[in-house]
């Protein structure tokens, strides 16, 4: 019905029509789907959440004289460095050095590599201190001072696995406290978490991957950016509803932007007792509307996704694969789920407000022709299924004769 350039047209001519996900459901209810495919150009999706698998590349410049990095700290945060000279990374779950972690259980886990990039975005000083073994061309040996990301030549996020298309309703079946990265779950099945922002989502508003793919340009946390691979733990393979639409964790994007033009509101350093730290990130991607059956399926509704409650206890950290029960997320959104026959409180990790702000935001900059839509240069899989790590014991020999 509508092509990738013709949208863009429309873009650049500040004439295009682009609702969010949640105003889309209401629209076609009243207009059909037939009128609204032709009229609505772009859907906004997004979420807003804990991304542990995120960090970013910074580069430094050089010193005088030069120096090879070998071991870095940001702010007493190790950082990885071997790369080029002075480019190092960051990861959002690296603890700071000496953390106790869970040592004295459970840990507080106060800081870490998720508020280093906090603090990054948000314009703050951040101390280096790096060390070298020095070599003819890098003679320097050790380095320590103060910057903002003012003073990076490059500051890329780089984000391995984002955007969970659906994921774990976790609970707690035992008699002690869980600490998770989920957040605490109390005994005897007393709450429940979750983190999706179910009906605003990117990938369940495109459960097929039809326009969200590799190349696809997304709204990272303020910068416009896009995902450059499919995510890790990219899982397509697995049970669906009737509307396409994963019961499982499923599909992951994996995403980078510039930092330097990232929003504090929506990079948040995020700290879980007797789990660790992360990162939580706002995303909002453009769905544009190429023909009905896109627009079909950005009609999804709470009510129509279903998540797998997890007993966290047991079954998570032993990969049982075990389900207790599937709920839909306009009963996770109530506030109270049932399980079992017994009533369980539901606390959400992921913001459904920031979601719905954030899918606010993108439509403006999509209507003001400042947020072109890009066709994907590869698809996402949809035949691919995550494997496990197999524990191979013995000897070198014994491996080798497998």
């Amino acid at each position: 019905m509508k092509t990738y350039d013709e949208i863009n047209k429309k873009i650049e001519s500040k004439k295009a029509v682009v609702l969010n996900a949640e105003e889309i459901i209401d629209y076609v209810e009243k207009k059909g789907i037939e009128t609204a495919a032709k009229e609505v150009d772009v859907v906004t999706t997004a979420t807003f959440g804990p991304m542990c698998s995120s960090g970013c590349f910074l580069n430094f410049g050089h010193s005088k004289p030069k120096i090879r990095i070998t071991e870095a700290w940001l702010d007493d945060v190790p950082v990885y460095s071997g790369v080029a000279a002075v480019d190092v990374f960051l990861g959002a779950t690296q603890l700071r050095y000496n953390d106790p972690a869970n040592m004295y259980y459970p840990g507080d886990f106060k800081f870490g590599g998720g508020h280093v990039i906090e603090k990054l975005v948000a314009g703050e000083s951040v101390q280096l201190f790096g060390l070298s073994y020095g070599t003819d061309d890098y003679p320097r040996k050790e380095v320590r001072t103060w910057f903002t990301i003012n003073d990076l030549n490059q500051a890329i996020m780089v984000n391995p696995r984002n955007c969970y298309q659906n994921y774990n309703v976790a609970i707690n079946c035992s008699d002690k406290p869980v600490y998770s990265y989920l957040g605490k779950l109390k005994p005897n099945m007393t709450n429940a978490t979750f983190c999706s922002a179910g009906q605003l989502s990117p990938l369940l508003n495109d459960p097929l991957y039809k326009t969200i793919g590799i190349g696809t340009r997304v709204w990272l946390a303020g910068a416009h950016g896009h995902v450059y691979a499919e995510g890790t733990q990219h899982s397509p393979v697995c049970e669906r509803g009737e509307n396409n639409v994963p019961t499982e964790g499923a599909g992951t994007l994996a995403l980078t932007g510039d930092m330097k033009r990232m929003k504090k509101e929506f990079v948040r350093g995020v700290s879980f007792i007797g789990y660790g730290v992360s990162v939580a990130l706002g995303i909002g991607i453009p769905i544009p509307v190429l023909n009905k059956d896109i627009l079909r399926h950005t009609l999804i509704k709470d009510r129509d996704i279903f998540a797998p409650v997890v007993d966290y206890s047991s079954d998570y950290p032993n990969a049982t694969g075990n389900i207790i029960t599937k709920v839909s997320y306009e009963e996770l959104r109530r506030g109270t789920i049932t399980i079992e026959g017994k009533e369980v409180e539901v606390g959400s990790l992921s913001s459904y407000n920031k979601a719905l702000k954030i899918s606010e935001i993108l439509k403006d900059e999509i209507k003001r022709g400042d947020f072109l839509i890009s066709q994907p240069i590869q698809s996402l899989q949809l035949d691919k299924q995550m494997t496990s790590l197999k524990i191979i014991n013995g000897t070198k020999q014994d491996i080798n004769n497998l």
